[in-house]
């Protein structure tokens, strides 16, 4: 087993703990974030392969949600939970790189987007799941680019639905 097995093994095991109610959302992201910041695998810069590209997409995921949690910390100077949210930011917009990255290595076949339902009013009619059975994958964007590209590609399905991880989505952290 290779270093991104291990890691998705690991990924898989959290989030086993976190469906059986044996931790919550914010430790099973802390925990994440951990293995990622601790592991030997660093972003790659040379994306030749569907399962480099979504370790990518987990990577920097994990980053950007630490640091989105953070920025809401109470009590921060303003400037400072400013600088945690352009962090975020950017790191969203790293995983939105990989997550065309897969996109495109997949030439957009046997995968499926759409809306999903959603309890903040900030992502409704915003976040989208992309689902790629064959990696047994389910990505998540608010990218228009993205967007664009799955309804072009004739993969979106207008409307909104449940997600399929809806319990995750939809719990605050």
């Amino acid at each position: 087993m290779n270093a991104i097995q291990k890691y998705f093994k690991y990924r898989q095991s959290l989030i086993d703990q976190y469906k059986k109610g044996d931790m919550t959302k914010r430790e099973y992201l802390k925990m994440n974030y951990d293995e990622v910041m601790n592991n030997d695998i660093r972003p790659f810069k040379n994306i030749d392969t569907v399962e480099k590209a979504l370790y990518n997409y987990q990577y920097y995921n994990a980053l950007a949600k630490q640091m989105k949690s953070i920025s809401t910390e109470r009590g921060m100077d303003f400037e400072l939970k400013n600088d945690y949210r352009e962090k975020s930011d950017y790191y969203y917009y790293k995983k939105d790189k990989a997550t065309m990255k897969v996109l495109n290595m997949l030439d957009y076949r046997n995968m499926e987007a759409y809306f999903v339902k959603v309890r903040s009013k900030y992502l409704k009619g915003k976040l989208f799941e992309i689902v790629i059975p064959d990696h047994d994958v389910i990505l998540h964007s608010t990218n228009t680019l993205i967007l664009k590209n799955l309804r072009d590609e004739g993969v979106f399905t207008e409307g909104s639905r449940i997600s399929l991880i809806d319990e995750y989505i939809n719990h605050r952290y």
